[in-house]
């Protein structure tokens, strides 16, 4: 004891040893004072810790050690962007990284023999989502796992015997004990957008905003909106525009491009028939609206500027169908991409990377209407006023914001179409996923 007196007190001496004697007294009390857990060896505990700056401020993350699997996700975009965001909060709950799941190129409700199965990663950006959503969620590689072959297999039951608590239950128990003692949880039965939903809207927009396009489809993207703006200036004349490309994520440009208007229209015979199945049965007729009904209620949103463009989002079959495009008066010049000239852009791709790139062109928009039972303009409205609350505050109703969104759905003042924002206090993500006629402005 002596010699330790001696060597620590020659040590203190300099800067150097009295860091080195804080670092090594450092470990020594984190040995002796955080207890050993089962899963909490070395070499687990230091992939469940991450270190920011300073230096002894630890917060904990996703196991990277510990895996989720679920289904091949199916159906639309913004079904499928909603089940993968159930997929990463279910993994969240288990407190496991998710494996990247297979999302769906095409496009079949009932033939699941002919879906094409296609990588996350070819629709948006892996490292990216990992870095935004960094200690909230996590997905990993199957090149992570270690031993593929026992892997536990947990069924998600169905029916009406299958309630909300008894999933919670079954999710809670699988969190611990011999189940949590697994590498690989797999979980076998429905696609994601169909578990039962345990989590508020906030965390999913959270997981919405970690979701990038590939550079390659962005670039698409911009690609079209470009296309857009020059055909605003063309019909304002305005040929001296600063032509910026502008995004959802701007903080805003100190120049503004040109303005348009995106309108989500759905007036195919398929979804006509479902929307009207719909209203019979919740006894409402604010869901369907024909394309009469669309256009004069674009036309009376209040406070728009004319002339302006107005590209319509709309269903491949439609695109041939020049009906779509008269009836809007002056003022108001319509577009879809079959006129607009970037048709060519979509058929390159399968239908989820041409739906990825309408959303985004819709997500951009200066003004955006659509249906408010449509999973496809909900999401987007969800995204758009995650931004009005950073721009805005809390005037997400007021005159003069900007990015307002409208449901054509639901009349608003002077038969224009109702404006729309998202409840983001909502305690799951039912309305979005399924429609709603009660929307907040």
């Amino acid at each position: 004891m002596e010699m330790l007196s001696k060597f620590l007190t020659g040590a203190m001496n300099s800067v150097t040893s009295k860091c080195m004697v804080l670092l090594v007294t450092f470990l020594i009390l984190r040995a002796l004072l955080l207890p050993s857990f089962p899963g909490f060896d070395g070499i687990q505990w230091s992939n469940l810790i991450y270190i920011r700056t300073p230096l002894l401020n630890f917060d904990f993350g996703i196991r990277q050690d510990k895996f989720l699997v679920v289904p091949q996700i199916v159906w639309g975009l913004n079904n499928q962007k909603i089940a993968f965001a159930r997929a990463c909060l279910t993994a969240r709950m288990l407190n496991r990284t998710l494996l990247m799941p297979s999302l769906s190129a095409s496009l079949f409700y009932k033939e699941m023999d002919l879906l094409e199965p296609i990588s996350f990663d070819k629709i948006f950006q892996f490292e990216k989502f990992n870095s935004l959503c960094h200690g909230f969620v996590r997905l990993g590689r199957y090149s992570d796992v270690l031993n593929r072959t026992e892997v536990l297999e947990m069924e998600k039951g169905s029916g009406r015997r299958w309630t909300v608590e008894r999933d919670l239950s079954q999710l809670k128990e699988h969190g611990k004990g011999p189940f949590d003692d697994h590498e690989v949880i797999r979980i076998v039965g429905k696609n994601p957008f169909l578990w039962h939903d345990h989590w508020p809207v906030k965390d999913y927009a959270r997981i919405f905003e970690c979701l990038y396009l590939t550079e390659e489809i962005a670039k698409e993207v911009d690609m079209v909106q470009s296309r857009i703006r020059a055909v605003g200036r063309k019909i304002t004349g305005n040929t001296q525009a600063v032509e910026m490309q502008s995004s959802i994520t701007d903080d805003g440009p100190s120049f503004q491009p040109l303005p348009y208007v995106a309108v989500h229209m759905r007036i195919e015979i398929d979804w006509m028939i479902h929307c009207k199945n719909v209203e019979r049965r919740l006894n409402t007729n604010k869901i369907c609206s024909g394309k009469k009904e669309i256009v004069e209620r674009v036309r009376n949103i209040g406070g728009l500027k004319t002339p302006v463009v107005v590209y319509l989002a709309v269903a491949d079959k439609l695109l041939n169908n020049s009906s779509i495009l008269e009836g809007w008066e002056d003022g108001f010049v319509p577009f879809e991409k079959k006129k607009l000239g970037v048709d060519g852009i979509y058929k390159k791709y399968p239908y989820l990377i041409q739906s990825a790139i309408d959303y985004e062109v819709c997500l951009r928009a200066d003004t955006f209407v659509g249906n408010s039972f449509s999973t496809f303009s909900s999401l987007i409205v969800l995204e758009r006023t995650q931004k009005m609350m950073r721009m805005n505050g809390s005037n997400l109703c007021g005159e003069n914001v900007r990015w307002p969104s409208y449901a054509y759905n639901i009349p608003g003042t002077s038969n224009g179409p109702k404006r729309w924002i998202t409840n983001m206090s909502e305690s799951n993500l039912q309305s979005i996923s399924y429609g709603t006629y009660h929307i907040s402005c």
